[in-house]
């Protein structure tokens, strides 16, 4: 085993990336500061527009040699910076889709003199044609009325309704609240819904997957619930902490 993989690197991903071999990862799962000023125990996310750019080009350009021929990358964004980095990606991969999480906020308060945000945007590029992906995987079961519905005979055997239909490029699931059992200490953490949903599509079992942020360390838990392998990196120690404590928790209930 590789002494790299299933390791989350307590360092900067620009520095630490080096240690990765190229075109030896499956997916490349990223979730970055969003340039909105936001605390994560740091000062990574308080850029100005131009300096976040930047350095988001020079991990973008650190990052994707690590990724195999086949190999996919998903990020997520806000409306904000997406149209820039997604030219940014669209120079160096093929983009599949733009997908839009719904975090279903409550219909209260908001913005007064525009929209009210309630989405983040999330970006599906691959390198190549031939690029992995399950979409058995991710199906998305009929209920049984649905199933009924579709009895007559033309419709005997057919895979799609024993299996269920592809999800759509408009993901509704509920942000983490604060007494959601999921929830860690952290201001952007993600669902494990979604990033499993990435990872049992993109990443074989056994792959692995390589993500820059690892934040409160979802995509680290979510690999393993899936049957992969991770590596990651991330600068906060004390999210270093907190990512070891649910990895050893999910070891306990193995």
């Amino acid at each position: 085993m590789s002494s790299w993989r299933n390791q989350i690197f307590c360092e900067d991903a620009l520095s630490g990336l080096a240690r990765i071999p190229d075109g030896s990862v499956d997916l490349l799962l990223a979730d970055p500061p969003y340039g909105l000023g936001k605390d994560y125990g740091n000062d990574s996310d308080k850029m100005a527009s131009a300096e976040y750019l930047a350095w988001t080009e020079q991990w973008i350009d650190a990052a994707l040699p690590k990724l195999k021929a086949n190999g996919s990358l998903y990020i997520f964004l806000t409306w904000r910076y997406s149209p820039e980095i997604f030219v940014m990606l669209k120079q160096r991969m093929n983009m599949m889709n733009e997908i839009i999480w719904d975090r279903r906020v409550p219909s209260m308060g908001g913005s007064v003199r525009k929209y009210s945000s309630v989405h983040d945007t999330i970006g599906f590029f691959v390198k190549a044609k031939d690029y992995y992906f399950d979409l058995d995987a991710i199906r998305i079961p009929y209920d049984a009325e649905t199933k009924k519905a579709r009895s007559r005979k033309i419709f005997e055997g057919a895979k799609w309704l024993e299996l269920g239909f592809n999800p759509k490029d408009v993901w509704s699931v509920s942000r983490l609240h604060r007494e959601h059992a999921e929830r860690e200490d952290h201001p952007t953490q993600k669902p494990l819904e979604i990033v499993e949903r990435m990872i049992k599509a993109s990443c074989p079992v056994g792959g692995v997957v390589l993500d820059p942020f690892m934040g409160s360390g979802t995509t680290a838990v979510a690999a393993r619930n899936c049957g992969c392998d991770y590596v990651g990196f991330e600068l906060n120690e004390d999210y270093c902490e907190r990512i070891a404590a649910r990895l050893g928790n999910l070891a306990m209930q193995a």
